[in-house]
């Protein structure tokens, strides 16, 4: 265990976490060029613990589990803090952060329920994912910098967010049914 904490992608994921507190003061104190740039940092770590695990033959199972618990955390604290300074709504906040928690929810109950340990993300989710990224990124750089194209992207993006959350959301619901359903017919034949 303490060597997959010392592996340099673990690192690199502890360090995005270490991140969010900072974000979020940031928003609240109206420094979004400062937001903006933390936030770019937190994006460079997401893109190099994946591909330094691979590269230093480094991936743990705490970096499996950790690295998108991170990425949930980051992105719903930025959807609460900026809903808080009323530039995100409440329903796209409320969508966002109840998918996230429904899903970290979920997954814990299985995992001590029936001991299912693997939830790969599917294809909706990475598009939810990408256009929540997008969204965020739209409204902080909009903040200091928002020409037409930065005003109309934000506005796309956050329907997108909302399409593809409420996607996503049935598609993990009823995959996880399916793979439960799976699960207890196949421990009653036995």
């Amino acid at each position: 265990m303490l060597k997959a904490l010392r592996a340099a992608p673990n690192l690199l994921t502890f360090l995005r976490l270490c991140l969010v507190p900072f974000l979020v003061l940031v928003i609240l104190q109206d420094r979004y060029q400062l937001a903006f740039g933390i936030f770019l940092l937190a994006g460079l770590t997401d893109a190099l613990d994946g591909y330094l695990a691979r590269k230093l033959n480094q991936v743990t199972v705490l970096g499996h589990y950790l690295d998108p618990v991170a990425d949930k955390l980051l992105l719903s604290t930025l959807f609460l803090a900026l809903h808080h300074e009323g530039l995100i709504s409440r329903a796209v906040t409320v969508l966002v952060f109840g998918r996230d928690l429904g899903i970290l929810t979920v997954s814990a109950i299985l995992f001590a329920t029936v001991g299912m340990r693997s939830f790969p993300p599917s294809i909706w989710g990475k598009i939810n994912t990408l256009v929540q990224i997008i969204a965020v990124t739209t409204v902080l750089l909009g903040r200091f910098y928002n020409p037409f194209a930065i005003s109309f992207l934000r506005t796309w993006s956050l329907r997108a967010t909302v399409l593809f959350t409420v996607l996503s959301g049935f598609h993990y619901a009823w995959s996880v049914a399916r793979r439960v359903g799976h699960i207890t017919s196949s421990g009653d034949a036995a």
